[in-house]
Parts: C-alpha cells; sequence; structure tokens
C-alpha cells in the first residue's frame, strides 16, 4: 500500500467520522496523532508553529474555566478550571500558582500548535492541541462550555482570533 493510498484511507475515514478520537485512530495505524490531525476534513484544524507556546499559554490564561486534558496509553486525565499564568525560567514555562493546576512545561519540545473545531460525541468541540516533536499530543485544551454544554463564545471568540492571528504571521 502507498503512503498516498494510505492518506487518502485515512482522510475518508475521518471524513466520515470527524470525531474519532485522534489518539485511538493513531495507535491503530500505527501514525503520529499529528498526522491524523492533519488529514482532518478541510477547515477542522489550523496550524501554528510551536514557538507561539508561550503566548499560546498566556493567552488561555486569561480565558477562565476550561478542560486541560493529558491522553496517555495508561490514562486520561482532565483539569477542569482556569489554567494559571505561566513563565519561562530554567528551560521550563512554569505554571504558577501553588494550588490546581500547576507544574513545569517542557515548552522546547512544542513543535506546533493545532487549533481544532469538529463534532465530538454529538457536540460541537473546540481545542487547541500542543504537538511535540515526534507529532504526538503533549496535551490539549477545551473551549469551555456553558450551562446549556455549549462551547461558550467568549472562549470560541478568542480561541478563533488566536488561531487566525497566529496562522497569519505563520504565513507572512
Amino acid at each position: 500500500m502507498t503512503t498516498e493510498t494510505t492518506l487518502a484511507d485515512l482522510k475518508t475515514y475521518l471524513a466520515q467520522r470527524p470525531g474519532a478520537v485522534i489518539e485511538e485512530v493513531a495507535k491503530e495505524r500505527q501514525i503520529a496523532p499529528r498526522a491524523v490531525l492533519e488529514a482532518l476534513p478541510a477547515g477542522m484544524v489550523k496550524f501554528a508553529l510551536g514557538e507561539a507556546f508561550a503566548t499560546v499559554m498566556e493567552e488561555i490564561s486569561g480565558w477562565g474555566e476550561v478542560t486541560l486534558i493529558v491522553h496517555t496509553d495508561d490514562a486520561i486525565f482532565e483539569f477542569t478550571g482556569s489554567v494559571p499564568p505561566g513563565e519561562l525560567s530554567r528551560g521550563y514555562f512554569n505554571l504558577m500558582q501553588p494550588k490546581g493546576l500547576h507544574g513545569h512545561l517542557r515548552h522546547d519540545n512544542c513543535a506546533a500548535i493545532a487549533f481544532v473545531e469538529r463534532p465530538f460525541m454529538g457536540k460541537a468541540t473546540a481545542f487547541i492541541a500542543f504537538l511535540n516533536q515526534h507529532g504526538g499530543i503533549m496535551f490539549k485544551v477545551f473551549v469551555g462550555r456553558d450551562e446549556a454544554k455549549e462551547l461558550r463564545a467568549d472562549q470560541l471568540a478568542q480561541f478563533r482570533a488566536l488561531a487566525a492571528s497566529l496562522e497569519a504571521k505563520q504565513a507572512a
């Protein structure tokens, strides 16, 4: 089977199942999650350079309640709340708060950032996937939902504006 056939098959699969779990599709097909993201139907994903890591994280810290997900082979960790502001120091992007979500992120490992809007489990979703140098997903940050379980309009507008501004910078 050629690479073109494999890519065409993946695109067909995702066109029929745009809400498929990215990591599961990647594992089944023995490819990097980034390849799955790149095969999503047109208009569902925009990419930015990984060098925008700190900018994106700082922007997210002002959005209020979001859901951050880390998906490994062994667990799926979800944190719903505000992402704290951070700062670059000693080779890490450090999330600066003593309780709740905090930690040290290897920002230099981020090769690309994907802004994804697609259906998932019958609902519209929007998330930012931080991609490492091997095409793996470091973590994802999902736009929050309101009381009616719809995407928060204010966050979605900020998400789209950030994606557009980074895409424009990358194109320049």
